[in-house]
């Protein structure tokens, strides 16, 4: 979806044919299609499924599998301030973007684009790399991630500046979809950590995601020892320049 909404913005700027992409962002088939397939993957996430990624269904009760000490033991909850940085830095971000764009920056096309761009990089999260995870959250993977369903209202962000009937209702939906995982999280957040569910466990995971990630760093850790000397540091670099003058 998102390269073929690049090619038809690009096309559209190249052939000097705003309306094309324009058109698009309004209301035409194509985002009604792009609409739709966000409005039933998010209508499944209010319910249990057995298809959908743990991460995002933990919060139910019949994927609550209590250990033995649960009764004794107080949820390992993430500290508020980390959820409440994520919160701040992509409302910050999107805010200025959302700005830029009022003042005629850009168009709504980039708007758009930016969605679904956001929409590719919540794969590139849960199978590659995620900043939110590596640099702020540091919890042991997605099972475990305290904003999974954080996704789609990240997601759509944007949209909230192009005010129509498509982007909104998406937009609302997905802020419903938040608030059902953030009440839930509130009244039983036993459901939503390892030491007091049994379903988060890595010897219970059935997706085995993490192993895209740990074979991507397992991968950059042999690439980097086997060509750390076709790119010194500026200490060796030092080193070595020590070494020629003597």
């Amino acid at each position: 979806m998102f390269l073929s909404a690049l090619a038809l913005y690009i096309v559209g700027k190249v052939t000097e044919s705003p309306k094309l992409f324009t058109e698009f962002g309004s209301h035409t088939a194509v985002l009604i299609v792009i609409w739709g397939i966000f409005v039933v993957e998010m209508i499944f996430r209010f319910f249990p499924a057995k298809f959908e990624s743990m991460g995002c269904q933990k919060q139910f009760r019949n994927n609550y599998h209590p250990s033995h000490l649960a009764d004794s033991l107080k949820p390992d909850k993430l500290p508020w301030w980390k959820t409440f940085t994520i919160a701040t830095i992509w409302i910050g971000a999107n805010s200025v973007i959302g700005v830029f764009h009022l003042l005629g920056f850009y168009d709504e096309g980039i708007l758009y684009l930016l969605f679904l761009f956001y929409a590719v990089s919540d794969m590139i999260c849960v199978l590659f790399f995620c900043p939110f995870h590596t640099l702020i959250m540091k919890n042991k993977c997605c099972t475990t991630c305290r904003i999974y369903n954080w996704d789609f209202p990240m997601m759509f962000t944007p949209l909230v500046f192009i005010p129509n009937l498509f982007t909104y209702s998406l937009v609302i939906l997905s802020l419903a979809l938040l608030a059902e995982w953030e009440i839930l999280y509130k009244f039983y957040p036993q459901r939503f950590t390892e030491n007091t569910n049994l379903s988060l466990k890595c010897a219970n995971c059935t997706e085995k995601a993490c192993q895209h990630k740990k074979q991507l760093q397992h991968y950059l850790k042999n690439y980097n020892a086997k060509h750390k000397d076709d790119f010194p540091s500026p200490a060796q670099e030092v080193r070595t320049n020590e070494k020629v003058l003597k």
